[in-house]
C-alpha cells in the first residue's frame, strides 16, 4: 500500500525514488482493513479506498522490496500492525511477522515454496484477473525481492527460531490447511 501510494504521488518511478518526500509523507497514509459484505474477503484499503487489486499487481511489487528497506517505513507500518494485533484472533502475513512485529505470537508459521512455483501461482492469479504478465517478468521479480528482503540491514526475511517450517510446493491447498489447522488445534489445548 505504501509503494501504491509513492506511485501516485510520483515519489518513485523506474528512474527515480524520492525517499525523502515519502518519508515526509507518511502521516498522509492511512491503512485500514475492511470485510467486503458480498465476499466476506479482507480488503486493504489506502486512505478510505480499496486498493486489493492494485497492490497485488506486478508494477506494485517491482517496488515493495525498496520501499520497505526504508527504515522510516518499517517502524511507521510495525507499529500499525502491533496496533492490528493488539486484536488478537488475527492471521498476518509478511516477511518479517514472526521475527520483528509479532516475536511472541502465539503460532508461528514459515511457509514457502519453491522459485519457480510461486512464480507460476502468481503467474496464474495475475493472468486469471486479465493483467497482460510473463512468467519470466514474474520470476525475476519474485527472485529480486527474495534477494533484496534475505539481504536488507533492517529486519531481514528469516525464518524465525520458533516458527514451523512449511514447504508448500508440492501440496495442495487441502493438505496445506489440514497441516495448518492440526498445528492450531495442537497449540490451542
Amino acid at each position: 500500500s505504501v509503494s501504491l501510494f509513492a506511485m501516485q504521488k510520483g515519489l518513485i518511478t523506474k528512474d527515480n525514488f524520492n525517499k525523502k518526500g515519502l518519508i515526509e509523507q507518511l502521516d498522509q497514509i492511512h491503512i485500514t482493513f475492511k470485510t467486503h459484505p458480498d465476499s466476506g474477503l479482507i480488503e486493504t484499503f489506502l486512505n478510505n479506498k480499496s486498493v486489493e487489486k492494485e497492490i497485488r499487481g506486478l508494477e506494485v511489487s517491482n517496488y515493495v522490496s525498496e520501499v520497505a528497506a526504508i527504515p522510516e517505513i518499517r517502524k511507521h507500518l510495525v507499529s500499525l500492525q502491533k496496533q492490528i494485533g493488539k486484536q488478537k484472533k488475527i492471521v498476518m502475513d509478511g516477511r518479517d511477522i514472526g521475527t520483528v512485529v509479532f516475536p511472541n505470537a502465539e503460532l508461528k508459521l514459515f511457509i514457502t515454496a519453491s522459485t519457480e512455483v510461486r512464480a507460476q501461482r502468481r503467474f496464474d492469479e495475475l493472468t486469471e484477473k486479465g493483467e497482460k504478465v510473463t512468467y519470466k517478468s514474474i520470476l525475476e521479480n519474485i527472485e529480486k525481492r527474495d534477494f533484496l528482503d534475505t539481504n536488507r540491514q533492517d529486519s531481514p526475511l528469516l525464518q524465525a527460531q520458533d516458527a514451523f517450517y512449511l514447504d508448500n510446493s508440492n501440496l495442495s491447498k487441502e493438505a496445506q490447511m489440514k497441516i495448518i489447522l492440526d498445528l492450531i488445534n495442537t497449540k490451542t489445548r
